[in-house]
């Protein structure tokens, strides 16, 4: 991820939103079709389901953000983990949608409405909150997406981020003869 100095908060956790859903897209480019509807165990989830429960999750967080309790009485949650979207095309419609829904909520947050006070499931939390309660939830499932995607494509795999042994201060140790034993 490029960093950007930045002192602005709203600015900061889109940067990370985006990086995020960078992944999560290099990820899912590299696995088939099956694959995105494969699951490991009985109590995992599929690449598609995780992506149709983020995308629930984001509709009803980012829908009417600052006017609206962001648990939506339409939602449903328990739904968002059976019957995954039928093609790849469905899903990343549905993975993008999600995706503009809650850009649409942040990008014209300024530093003063992170005190300002929304509510999900009823419970107050300030616009700070929301948002980092938001970027914790994305980071773990993108996560999973990674992680299964990484399973299922282990000989093929290209990652979306600094590769095993190519950081550069490895490289530097390397060059140096300064590797330690582990």
């Amino acid at each position: 991820m490029g960093l950007k100095f930045t002192t602005s908060y709203p600015e900061d956790s889109l940067s990370v939103f985006r990086h995020y859903k960078r992944l999560s897209e290099a990820a899912m480019q590299q696995v088939t079709d099956a694959e995105l509807v494969a699951v490991l165990d009985p109590e995992m989830n599929s690449i598609s389901q995780i992506v149709k429960h983020m995308a629930g999750n984001m509709r009803s967080r980012w829908t009417d953000f600052l006017s609206s309790d962001g648990e939506k009485p339409d939602r449903d949650r328990d739904g968002e983990f059976v019957e995954p979207p039928l093609s790849r095309e469905e899903l990343m419609t549905l993975w993008e949608a999600a995706w503009d829904c809650m850009f649409s909520a942040l990008e014209p947050l300024s530093q003063e409405d992170m005190a300002r006070t929304v509510f999900i499931r009823g419970e107050a939390h300030s616009v700070m909150q929301a948002i980092n309660r938001q970027v914790g939830h994305c980071a773990y499932h993108c996560g999973q997406i990674l992680f299964l995607a990484k399973h299922f494509q282990y000989a093929n795999w290209k990652s979306p981020t600094v590769p095993r042994g190519k950081s550069p201060k490895f490289n530097q140790q390397i060059k140096a003869g300064e590797t330690s034993q582990r």
